[in-house]
């Protein structure tokens, strides 16, 4: 059985699992389905704002589809919950990416 097929499976017992649709959303983009990556990490941001790490792999999708001002905005979410949540290494890596984004 595949990657994508057996999240699925663990998915159906646990749907709102965060770690099991981060990785599915990860395994979308290694298949360029950008759409369905795109929508499972908004659902994880939006559901449990504080799963930081889903928030540089959604800004770096939307970048890679060329929408700056969005991935932007994900960005400072994501190290505002850093900071909130006190993981330095997380605000480190997405204000990295922030910056090298916007100069």
């Amino acid at each position: 059985m595949d990657r994508i097929a057996k999240i699925k499976e663990f998915l159906a017992a646990n749907p709102t699992d965060n770690f099991l649709r981060h990785a599915l959303a990860l395994e979308y983009i290694k298949i360029e389905n950008d759409a369905g990556a795109r929508e499972l990490f908004e659902a994880i941001l939006t559901e449990s704002p504080g799963y930081i790490g889903s928030y540089y792999h959604l800004a770096k999708l939307l970048e890679k589809l060329e929408q700056p001002q969005l991935a932007i905005g994900w960005y400072e979410k994501g190290m505002a919950e850093a900071k909130k949540a006190g993981d330095n290494h997380a605000y480190s890596e997405l204000q990295a990416a922030y910056e090298d984004l916007v100069y």
